[in-house]
């Protein structure tokens, strides 16, 4: 069992309580999909907000509670699966829902990071912050295009829990140091979503010559 194996039985453990409330009173997957989207719209909408219309302390202050948020959001994303699961309420079109809305999630979280950086004059931020974007994109879409060839592409280590947990925790300590002065505390944002720009795009292109391999044997 791999780590990330591991660590997702150790969530499912501590949540599975909530999921089988959940059931129990009549929440379905499609639902919880749907928050989780709607927490992440709300997230990208807080950092355009902060960027236009706060001073420099409040914003960060803001970006560390929205670290919270997207953070809590993703939670969203493993309980939609485990409750379709466990209240055996799996389909085909929930599947298809939960992969278009986690994108959609994601996408809307780094627009709101990268125009909250441009607005505060981050421009090497902003790029690194659009290169993580991408990158989120590619691995996504390499996948998906694989399976669609009958090919199976989990490999690489930038998948979405991943990116989702870097920059969210990115966000969060951003602004719990927000009165550091050794450094700039923005850098706390940013560096996470480099990781993230290298990566995810390393990832996508793993997963292509993984196909390679597959395609060629």
């Amino acid at each position: 069992m791999n780590y990330r194996d591991w660590l997702q039985q150790v969530i499912y453990k501590i949540i599975n309580p909530l999921v089988r409330g959940m059931i129990k009173i009549g929440i379905t997957p499609n639902f919880i999909t749907t928050t989780g989207l709607v927490l992440n719209i709300v997230a990208a909408g807080v950092f355009i907000y902060a960027g236009l219309f706060t001073d420099a302390e409040e914003d960060l202050s803001l970006v560390g509670w929205m670290g919270g948020l997207i953070l809590f959001a993703g939670l969203f994303d493993m309980m939609d699966g485990r409750v379709a699961r466990l209240g055996n309420m799996s389909s085909t079109f929930g599947a298809l829902y939960d992969s278009v809305l986690d994108r959609y999630s994601e996408l809307f979280t780094l627009f709101g990071i990268f125009y909250y950086l441009i607005l505060q004059g981050y421009l090497i931020g902003s790029i690194i912050t659009f290169l993580a974007l991408i990158g989120s994109l590619m691995v996504s879409y390499v996948r998906a295009r694989a399976e669609g060839l009958g090919l199976e592409c989990k490999v690489g280590i930038m998948q979405r829990p991943e990116r989702v947990v870097l920059t969210a925790l990115g966000a969060l300590f951003c602004g719990i140091f927000s009165d550091c002065t050794l450094f700039d505390p923005m850098l706390i944002l940013i560096i996470p979503l480099a990781v993230i720009a290298v990566l995810a795009n390393l990832t996508a292109f793993v997963r292509l010559a993984h196909c390679y391999k597959l395609l060629n044997k």
